[in-house]
């Protein structure tokens, strides 16, 4: 029997009239003979919400006590999920990430999968047809629960599929993957296929259709993954394998990231331990960080970097622990940035695309204050209110 995963973001199902909707559609697609892997998200803003309410308590929850709290968003869609699909006899159950078998390594609020106990989903197949399953969950080997961070449920239904080996859908309020946000540049083309890599990179640099570690497990699996808006008959994007095509264009798709701080650390001495440590408890925190720059001379140490914004509390937490050994240490965070990215495969055979962005972001007057490249992709970061200006300018330039 041919078997699926499908994920239904926040939006998708924000309101029970909503979830009713998604249920008829499963119901179709169970008549026609699948069993499906049903990965769904909290509903609505019911996280953000959550954490508002632990705002009013405390700046510096335990995190395993958070991880518990965050969990029951997930929990109350599946149970309202399942209970409708019931009603209208479709045989469903509801599993929590621990009822699920999802093993994670790491923090309590930024896990990673490890394992996925799949032996569990072809005894329940026997007796349900779909299985609904709480994404963005887990537990670790003390049997603790654990979440998995910014976009888990899609990290949760990518794993699914590539743990049973097939495809993955993920629906939410947009019809796939657009060249760039559509919302800053209403022109912005519907990509019909994406790389792995492509998609990979719009991910890390802004692009908020998926999470790169989702897109990193389905490309080490070979999992092809669906974006489609839900309920609806318009085409979205596939990403897959790279597609050869007899001539790919040097720029895909431009992301801005507007979530992001740039972090900058003095100290008048040129102490090569302090950059180690500061590193070393980066890792411990599970901090990324990008758009490193250092410069040591005789008159101390500097070091610049770029993070997202929500990991601001780890940061202060680090540099609040390094100053007690090293006094004179100052540092700064700053929000009045962005970071905007070209990306597009046919940069490693084509030359001039540097050069194009360049010119396009100095003839508007738009400073940019560092930048960074790899194969498939190069990023500046720039004055915030210059930010969505450089996406359309850059759109237009580049034809997208």
């Amino acid at each position: 029997m041919k078997r699926n995963v499908l994920k239904f973001g926040g939006t998708s199902v924000s309101s029970l009239e909503k979830i009713k909707g998604i249920a008829g559609y499963l119901k179709d697609r169970v008549r026609q003979g699948e069993q499906l892997v049903v990965v769904v998200s909290a509903m609505g803003k019911t996280t953000d919400e959550l954490l508002e309410q632990v705002s009013t308590i405390t700046q510096s929850p335990n995190e395993q006590d958070l991880a518990v709290l965050l969990t029951t968003g997930e929990q109350q869609t599946i149970s309202y999920l399942s209970i409708i699909l019931n009603d209208l006899a479709v045989k469903s159950k509801p599993l929590t990430g621990y009822q699920a078998g999802i093993e994670t390594v790491g923090h309590h609020l930024k896990s990673k999968i490890s394992k996925i106990n799949t032996k569990l989903f072809e005894q329940l197949f026997e007796t349900y047809d779909v299985l609904i399953v709480a994404g963005f969950q887990g537990f670790n080997t003390d049997n603790e629960i654990t979440t998995l961070g910014r976009g888990g449920s899609d990290t949760t239904a990518v794993a699914l599929a590539a743990a049973i080996q097939c495809p993955c859908e993920i629906y939410t309020d947009v019809a796939g993957v657009y060249s760039t946000d559509p919302r800053i540049y209403p022109n912005a083309k519907r990509l019909q296929v994406v790389s792995y890599e492509e998609m990979m990179e719009m991910s890390a640099l802004g692009s908020g259709v998926l999470v790169s570690r989702s897109v990193e497990i389905a490309k080490n699996f070979n999992i092809p993954i669906y974006l489609g808006k839900t309920l609806s008959d318009e085409k979205g994007t596939w990403v897959m394998s790279t597609v050869e095509m007899i001539e790919k264009k040097a720029v895909t798709g431009v992301a801005i990231d507007q979530d992001m701080i740039h972090v900058t650390l003095n100290y008048p001495e040129n102490d090569i331990h302090l950059l180690d440590r500061v590193f070393i408890h980066l890792e411990q925190e599970e901090v990324n960080v990008d758009m490193i720059s250092q410069i040591t001379n005789n008159e101390g140490l500097q070091l610049s970097f770029t993070m997202k914004d929500t990991e601001e509390y780890q940061i202060q937490k680090i540099f609040s622990h390094l100053k007690e050994d090293y006094p004179e240490l100052y540092f700064k965070i700053e929000n009045q940035f962005a970071k905007v990215s070209v990306i597009g495969s046919g940069m490693r055979d084509m030359t001039g695309v540097a050069s194009k962005v360049f010119r396009t972001l100095i003839e508007s007057d738009i400073p940019f204050y560092q930048v960074t490249t790899s194969e498939i992709s190069i990023s500046y970061v720039v004055d915030i209110e210059n930010g969505e200006k450089a996406v359309q300018l850059l759109c237009k330039s580049f034809e997208l």
